[in-house]
């Protein structure tokens, strides 16, 4: 019981950091590098699962391209909606709104799995202190004879033969 509540704490750090850091990274990146034009929303699935834009100005004009998600999120819009993006000139395929690059939305996923990951890092440290309470509490007065290495009797044997 004490590994698994461990095993899940550590599978949810992990969760959480893969929620975190990709999109950390890319409005990093975005933010240092990226350049911001005009463009027209030309297809969003209802789902949503994607939001595809057209870029209207600037050197990469005409082209379209799908929206990165956020965290598994996308920005409320509809067919035909002008909004601005930003995308990273070395990689174009790499575009947010504009608005989440200035001042991301809140990661909701990440923070549920934190504090799933939290709850299971409590749990097992109760568990764990439950354990050493009822060991303590309940455990034998003396120590097995097997944990004093059966060296008593024989040092005894010693010393009577040698007397």
């Amino acid at each position: 019981m004490l590994f698994t509540g461990f095993g899940l704490f550590l599978l949810c750090v992990g969760m959480v950091l893969a929620l975190v850091l990709p999109s950390h990274s890319l409005v990093q990146d975005l933010r240092s590098r990226g350049v911001s034009v005009a463009a027209t929303v030309v297809g969003v699935d209802s789902k949503p699962k994607y939001v595809k834009v057209r870029l209207v100005s600037g050197p990469k004009a005409g082209a379209e391209v799908k929206l990165w998600d956020y965290a598994g999120m996308y920005p409320e819009t509809q067919t035909g909606a002008s909004m601005i993006v930003t995308y990273d000139p070395e990689d174009p395929s790499r575009v947010l709104a504009r608005s989440w690059v200035e001042d991301p939305p809140a990661n909701l996923p990440a923070y549920g799995t934190s504090a799933l990951a939290l709850i299971c890092l409590g749990l097992a440290t109760a568990v764990t202190w439950r354990r050493f309470w009822i060991l303590r509490t309940f455990g034998p007065e003396q120590q097995p004879a097997s944990s004093a290495g059966g060296n008593e009797q024989h040092d005894k044997a010693v010393r009577d033969t040698k007397s």
